[in-house]
């Protein structure tokens, strides 16, 4: 077990970064930020844009560690769902990992790197997505329902991926 911190929650009801990433993100909340989220088992986070959606019920759930981002960059940036401080998440690609925020653990199978795209160069700055390349998070899916909160939490690897974060 790992002790890492849940830095930030993203639920985005909208895809706000669609079409030419020139025109800049379409209008919405300024702030998508939750201290709370509801996590369904094989669904994905509640209130999001990928919630219940059959193309994206492998990948519904996004997250990345902070140690990746410049700073002053958030989720608000990157799009991803969860920033974690303290684990090397990347690595972790086909691994089972559980994270427990004090509500129990919420268990996710980690697919596939969430590879960075040219919105990146708009939201963080020129250069992002060349410099986020294999760093830019993990797309999962998780596998039993539970509550994540900001905060300290435990990381575990449960299988797979060498068995090591």
């Amino acid at each position: 077990m790992t002790q890492v911190e849940v830095l930030q929650l993203l639920v985005s009801p909208a895809h706000r970064m669609a079409g030419r990433p020139s025109d800049g993100p379409s209008p919405g909340p300024s702030d998508e930020r939750v201290t709370r989220v509801e996590v369904r088992r094989e669904l994905g986070l509640v209130g999001d844009r990928y919630y219940a959606r059959p193309a994206h019920r492998n990948a519904a759930v996004t997250i990345m560690a902070s140690e990746s981002l410049p700073a002053g960059t958030d989720l608000r940036h990157t799009r991803r769902n969860i920033l974690l401080r303290g684990v090397d998440i990347d690595s972790c690609v086909g691994a089972t990992i559980s994270l427990d925020s004090g509500a129990g653990p919420v268990v996710f199978t980690v697919r596939r790197p969430a590879r960075p795209c040219a919105w990146m160069d708009v939201t963080i700055g020129p250069g992002a997505q060349r410099a986020l390349r294999g760093r830019g998070g993990v797309r999962c899916t998780p596998l039993s329902d539970g509550v994540l909160t900001l905060g300290p939490a435990t990381f575990r690897v449960v299988a797979g991926a060498d068995d090591a974060p």
